[in-house]
């Protein structure tokens, strides 16, 4: 086997087309956004003669902590080929890659299921369970939204319905759009949720830039609530294969006794039916009984549309240097202090 640079964004989207990941992370436009975002973006196939067997996209991230590569939710495999035929070629190829650019670490976030499996055989190539927790979801959930509405409204928690005929009521409108001033409504309500939650946010530049990368292929749109001409409520969706990605969201908690989000999330669920998707991914969740995570409410919101989990491997780092020990510790100890 051989790894190789991959430089067309055909090849590269045709491959993943047909395996149909359940993420965007790998995509072709995922690695334009971070180009534009400053970061160093390699994109390699490994290939049996001619055969592209799997294809990684791979970050050079410049972090304070330490400068290690990033693969987001990958490699990604032909379907029928096991991780296990492939691993340790592309390890071998990221050892040397990494040595020459003078990283401390690798860092894989696979999009793998978690078993004992997989685990082990990260285990025997020498990787490690990273410390961070969700750098990117480990635990998604998904709505298979091929159903009739009705099965789907009848699959929603009994809150939800009641909170969605609440908002409709309440003359909530739901619009899409991929304006600037979309973006620019999209942001104003997510300054607010950030004030409120006090977590690090992205930079307008960051959703800038996304909007513009995955706008040329059709695979973006901004869903804004409105009550009374106000904006309560935002979502920066994103499509990818036959996937529709709830990416960011936003509230206005000045209208908190408005349940916007609720119909904003069931527009965006019919939207991505009447485009002719089957799967809606909500992203990045946690279970019950991390009911001190802050992600915990959160987590009851998007489960309550109904829908079935996906567990992924946990990110696994292959420590190149002494140098990753340093980073290891810091993670895990910012890890501990958030209370992840």
């Amino acid at each position: 086997m051989t790894v190789r640079e991959i430089s067309s964004k055909t090849e590269w989207e045709d491959f993943l087309i047909q395996t149909e990941p359940h993420s965007f992370l790998p995509s072709w436009n995922w690695g334009d956004l971070q180009e534009r975002l400053g970061t160093t973006v390699l994109r390699v196939g490994v290939y049996d003669g001619s055969v592209l067997l799997a294809v990684t996209l791979i970050l050079h991230i410049k972090a304070r902590r330490g400068a290690f590569l990033f693969v987001p939710h990958g490699p990604i495999l032909k379907l029928a080929v096991e991780p296990s035929s492939v691993l340790p070629t592309l390890l071998e190829f990221l050892k040397e890659h990494g040595k020459k650019r003078g990283v401390a670490f690798i860092r894989l976030s696979p999009l793998l299921e978690k078993t004992e499996k997989y685990r082990f055989l990260f285990r025997r190539l020498g990787f490690r369970d990273a410390p961070v927790h969700l750098m990117h979801p480990e635990l998604a959930w998904l709505l298979d939204i091929r159903k009739d509405e009705e099965v789907l409204i009848k699959e929603m928690r009994k809150t939800t319905r009641y909170l969605i005929r609440k908002a409709e009521k309440e003359g909530v409108v739901i619009r899409e759009g991929d304006s600037e001033d979309d973006l620019a409504a999209f942001l104003k309500v997510y300054r607010t949720t950030v004030d409120r939650q006090s977590f690090r946010p992205f930079k307008d530049d960051f959703f800038k830039n996304e909007l513009e990368v995955f706008k040329n292929d059709r695979q973006i749109k901004i869903f804004l609530a409105e009550h009374e001409g106000n904006v309560i409520g935002a979502a920066m969706i994103v499509v990818y294969g036959q996937s529709a990605f709830y990416h960011h969201g936003a509230s206005d908690q000045t209208y908190s006794h408005i349940p916007g989000s609720y119909l904003l999330q069931w527009r965006v669920i019919q939207a991505a039916r009447a485009r002719g998707l089957t799967l809606y991914n909500f992203w990045g969740i946690v279970r019950p009984d991390g009911k001190k995570h802050p992600w915990a409410g959160l987590s009851l919101f998007k489960t309550g549309f109904g829908g079935f989990e996906e567990e992924y491997l946990h990110a696994q780092d292959f420590s190149l240097s002494f140098r990753y020990w340093l980073v290891y510790f810091v993670e895990k100890f910012r890890r501990i202090r958030r209370g992840l």
